[in-house]
């Protein structure tokens, strides 16, 4: 499991456009779980992103989503929000699993795999500084950028 401190491997994924995105890259860098697209919180949390990339991209940082959604559904959702950075697909789980998202999860006493909602700040280094876990969607865009900032 990856842990803060440590370098970030190097992976590959599809993105929405079905091109392969090869992480990490030497950049800042967000990569951000959720569980699944269209829906509220996921919604939410990648419109905040959305919202706060002009103030991301002047900080030079990059900003990835990844999900276990289709690449057809992860096209679906950047069109549908206007979302103008890159939805990865882990279909298979196989990153979700290395960056130690893919948890038991409960619901109305029902218990069942899924991602949990995180957060993975790495540097232009490709060391991970800060790891954001059972995130809380409100200001969490906000608590991130004020990070970035305090790295500068």
């Amino acid at each position: 499991m990856i842990k803060e401190g440590n370098k970030l491997p190097k992976f590959q994924l599809p993105n929405q456009k079905d091109e392969l995105v090869k992480l990490p890259n030497n950049e800042i860098t967000i990569i951000y779980f959720y569980p699944k697209a269209d829906t509220p919180g996921c919604t939410r949390e990648s419109c905040e992103f959305q919202d706060n990339l002009s103030k991301l991209n002047r900080l030079k940082v990059k900003v990835y989503g990844v999900s276990k959604d289709s690449i057809k559904k992860q096209n679906n959702f950047a069109q549908k929000f206007n979302l103008k950075f890159n939805l990865l697909s882990d279909e298979n789980d196989k990153i979700c699993q290395k960056f130690g998202v893919w948890v038991k999860k409960s619901m109305y006493g029902r218990t069942y795999n899924g991602i949990e909602r995180s957060t993975f700040l790495i540097d232009s280094n490709n060391k991970v500084c800060k790891i954001w876990r059972k995130v809380k969607v409100d200001g969490h865009v906000e608590d991130v950028i004020n990070t970035i900032k305090n790295l500068t």
